[in-house]
């Protein structure tokens, strides 16, 4: 069976990552992971090789090879974190970088809602609340869910739909009534 919805969903979520992931490596010279990993420090600035990388979808190793390319272009440093963790936090020039990806990465989905009126907007707004919330129902990761977001702008006038979702799942674990 064939969803025309579905489609038109998935081919405007395909474009929508292309045109943000495209954006936002191009402003940071990184890849896609190591743009939200500067995003993401820039949000915990004392996160552990092995929670950024499960924030940004790698496993350790590649977590620490893209620490290691993040050190060697003077964006994060290395240092003791809890126990026998190591942690990482942004440089000066890794948190410029890190505003220039949200940067870049929003003048994109800006334009693709410039073609909108504010009830259209609004109305989309509804739609994604929803879409984001049953996204969180599947993934059950928050931070990977928002390892690109613009937190500030989620949360300024309303209540972020995935941190909800979490905070409604963790009241009442699936399976659960």
């Amino acid at each position: 069976m064939h969803d025309r919805t579905a489609n038109l969903l998935g081919a405007t979520a395909l474009a929508v990552a292309d045109l943000t992931l495209g954006e936002a490596t191009k402003a940071t010279g990184l890849s896609a992971s190591g743009a939200s990993a500067l995003v993401v420090l820039a949000g915990s600035p004392e996160v552990s090789v092995t929670e950024l990388g499960k924030r940004v979808g790698l496993t350790q190793s590649a977590a620490a090879r893209m620490v290691d390319s993040l050190e060697s272009a003077g964006l994060a440093k290395r240092h003791a974190g809890r126990g026998r963790a190591v942690a990482v936090r942004l440089t000066a020039g890794g948190r410029e970088a890190a505003r220039s990806a949200l940067t870049a990465r929003g003048t994109p989905l800006a334009g693709l809602l410039d073609g909108l009126d504010a009830e259209q907007r609004d109305t989309l707004a509804g739609l994604l609340e929803i879409l984001l919330s049953g996204a969180y129902d599947r993934v059950r990761d928050a931070e990977l869910l928002c390892r690109l977001c613009d937190r500030a702008s989620c949360t300024a006038d309303a209540v972020c739909p995935v941190g909800q979702a979490e905070r409604d799942a963790a009241r009442c674990p699936q399976g659960t009534p």
